[in-house]
């Protein structure tokens, strides 16, 4: 028994001292770099190098990230935004949407979300009108145009138009709307 113990322990501690000579050593060759790219100074190590704490250990609060786009701007008001056609019944806002073309028109009443950073004025909802009546509504995510190609994978739809996809799973509809460079999208649940 003994053995085996010693035996077992041996193999740990040489599998141990494998690891932490292979995180030791470090490729001597640097990597290229960019002739447009300027080279970094190396404070960082020197920092490491002369104290007995490492860089990490003394930073407490995160760093500043950059923004990204300027402020993002929708339309404030109600208007039209197009005409879709749906071809399967879904749920908008957990009731019926029967299958039809809708005219879907936006309102000027914020979704009220819990999302910490969402703007109240990208989150609104929108109405499905067939005959004059409201025949659904739901919250729309509103893209800016200046934010459009952060986001985007698909191909948008054209300029004016719309598209009504059902999205993998088959568990929503999306109804993306493209009403002056600005998008427009809409889950639908299935209904």
């Amino acid at each position: 028994m003994k053995k085996f113990v010693i035996a077992g322990t041996l193999a740990a501690a040489v599998a141990v001292s494998g690891i932490a000579f292979a995180q030791q050593t470090a490729p001597t060759t640097p990597a290229p770099k960019a002739a447009d790219q300027p080279a970094k100074p190396k404070k960082a190590a020197a920092k490491k190098a002369e104290g007995s704490e490492s860089a990490d250990s003394t930073h407490t609060a995160p760093k500043q990230q950059p923004n990204t786009t300027d402020a993002a701007n929708a339309a404030t008001s109600a208007m039209t935004l197009g005409s879709v056609h749906i071809p399967k019944g879904v749920k908008a806002d957990g009731k019926d949407l029967p299958a039809g073309t809708y005219t879907v028109r936006l309102t000027a009443d914020e979704a009220k979300g819990d999302a910490k950073g969402a703007s109240g004025t990208l989150e609104r909802w929108v109405e499905f009108v067939q005959g004059g009546k409201v025949a659904g509504r739901e919250v729309v995510s509103i893209v800016p145009a200046n934010e459009a190609k952060l986001v985007q994978k698909d191909t948008p739809p054209p300029a004016g138009g719309s598209k009504v996809q059902t999205l993998k799973g088959g568990d929503y509809t999306r109804v993306w709307i493209n009403k002056g460079g600005t998008y427009y999208l809409v889950h639908l649940a299935k209904g």
